[in-house]
């Protein structure tokens, strides 16, 4: 089977815009097409993985899907490495918290920055250090708890109102 430039980009458009078994079932099926060595032939005129197209040959050929195990892959969240981190962190910020003064919400407002909330974490719960994630993680799991830093309305001072100038008019 001859492959013209058009019929080659737009096998490969169409193996672009396709994913996972999807597209490794259609690679083997154009290495198929393509005749006696057409995998070779697809990964070199194509510019497709050979190992791909093998794993879409044995499942075109198996009838099972191979699945992929991407969710596994990566760094495990800190819960995983720490189950009462986020108990802890709780712990020690629900003293220091309170609502929206006008209600218009129902976030949880607190004094404490995530610096200190790992500072306290050591102190008060016994982590080390080196066993606890930086401070921007901590962050991140005081906004997933519902904790915003913020300065309390109550501790804020009241706003003055500005003098009037002598040459102001009344």
């Amino acid at each position: 089977m001859e492959l013209t430039d058009s019929i080659k980009t737009m096998l490969i458009a169409t193996a672009k815009a396709l994913k996972g078994s999807a597209r490794r079932l259609f690679m083997a099926r154009t290495g198929q097409e393509l005749g006696s060595g057409g995998q070779q032939r697809a990964a070199r005129e194509l510019g497709w993985g050979r190992m791909t197209i093998r794993k879409g040959m044995h499942e075109l050929d198996s009838g099972i899907e191979c699945v992929d195990a991407f969710r596994l892959r990566g760094r495990k969240r800190a819960e995983d490495h720490l189950p009462d981190l986020l108990t802890d962190i709780q712990a020690i910020v629900d003293d220091q918290s309170q609502t929206d003064p006008q209600f218009r919400s129902t976030r949880l407002y607190t004094r404490l920055t995530a610096t200190e909330v790992r500072r306290q974490l050591i102190a008060q719960k016994g982590y080390t250090d080196a066993a606890l994630p930086t401070a921007a993680t901590i962050s991140a799991k005081l906004n997933a708890l519902g904790y915003y830093p913020q300065t309390v309305a109550k501790s804020r001072p009241q706003k003055k109102s500005q003098k009037p100038m002598p040459s102001s008019p009344s």
